[in-house]
C-alpha cells in the first residue's frame, strides 16, 4: 500500500509534467488524455477536452507524483489543487478507508469500477483534505 500525491492542473498540466521532467531528470513522461480514454456512450466528450491530460505519472526521487488536468467546468483554486491517493490491493481495505474518510465530508465519486480500477472513488474529508482511493491491481500503468 502506498500514499502518494496527485497534483491538478488548468489545462497547463502537459507542460508541467514536462517541465518537471526535465528538472528531475526522470526521461520522457507517459501521457493519457481524455481523448484517449474509452469513449463512453452516456457522455460525449467536449472538444475542448480531448486533449487535456487526464493521467501521467512521474517517479521523483524515490515518490510518484501523478498528474492531470481538471475536466473542463470542474473547480480549480490554486494552492488547492493536490490530493493524496491510496492504493492498495485489498478491496476491503479500500473500502473501510473510503467509509471512515467519507464522514463528515463531501464524496465526488463513489466507489465503483473504472476502467482504469476495479475500486476507485474521489472524496474530500471533513478537513477540506482531497483523497482518491483506489484498488491497486486495476490500474492503468502510466
Amino acid at each position: 500500500m502506498a500514499v502518494d500525491v496527485y497534483l491538478n492542473f488548468n489545462g497547463n498540466c502537459r507542460e508541467a509534467v514536462e517541465f518537471y521532467a526535465e528538472v528531475f531528470e526522470t526521461g520522457a513522461p507517459n501521457i493519457m488524455t481524455f481523448g484517449d480514454q474509452p469513449p463512453n456512450p452516456d457522455f460525449a466528450l467536449p472538444e475542448s477536452a480531448k486533449d487535456l491530460v487526464m493521467h501521467s505519472r512521474l517517479d521523483i526521487m524515490g515518490s510518484t507524483i501523478m498528474f492531470s488536468d481538471v475536466f473542463p467546468g470542474m473547480p480549480f483554486v490554486e494552492g488547492n489543487n493536490i490530493s493524496l491517493v491510496v492504493t492498495s490491493k485489498e478491496e476491503e481495505h479500500i473500502r473501510s478507508l473510503f467509509n471512515k474518510l467519507k464522514e463528515g465530508g463531501k464524496v465526488g465519486m463513489e466507489l465503483q469500477q473504472t476502467f482504469w480500477s476495479k475500486c476507485y472513488g474521489m472524496l474530500t474529508d471533513k478537513f477540506g483534505i482531497n483523497w482518491q482511493i483506489s484498488h491497486e491491481s486495476g490500474q492503468a500503468e502510466m
